[in-house]
């Protein structure tokens, strides 16, 4: 094993993260897949580390490449307890059969365990108490529902 990789990475939940959404914007197919915004309206985030409320004038926006994988980078700002702002800018993938990814572009339900959605969300701040969000690295596990976005994300220490 190499010298320094002897300790294997662990995760620590920090917040769940429930985001509401508005209707996409279909903007068109750009020839490297069909872009949409996704408006961000408001949310909760609600964890051990991280607590607030989503504030709403962020947005989601996605490339769908050809295969129906979706690239995604959302940006927003969390109001945490106490007042801090959080901006974070949310980057990852969404993919699964194409018969339940036609079904969540139509607003349908779909098991969120039959799709896979990943993200690395990246942290600033100015507080003091939430500095660690900006020294360490992070994964999120999302869920597509009708009517909002779940993340749960880790810290990965």
């Amino acid at each position: 094993m190499p010298v320094g990789m002897e300790t294997r990475p662990r995760l620590e939940f920090i917040t769940e993260l429930k985001v509401a959404i508005a209707s996409p914007i279909e903007v068109g197919e750009m020839g490297t897949g069909e872009r949409r915004v996704i408006p961000i309206t408001g949310g909760v985030a609600k964890g051990p580390r991280l607590e607030g409320v989503i504030r709403p004038g962020g947005a989601d926006f996605q490339i769908i490449r050809p295969g129906g994988v979706t690239e995604l980078v959302a940006r927003y700002v969390i109001e945490a307890k106490g007042g801090a702002l959080v901006y974070v800018e949310n980057t990852g993938i969404r993919h699964g059969p194409p018969e339940l990814l036609a079904k969540l572009r139509e607003g349908e339900s779909v098991d969120p365990a039959l799709i896979y959605f990943r993200t690395a969300p990246r942290f600033e701040t100015a507080s003091r108490e939430h500095a660690f969000l900006m020294r360490h690295i992070f994964i999120g596990v999302g869920a597509r529902l009708p009517e909002e976005v779940r993340l749960g994300i880790w810290l990965v220490a």
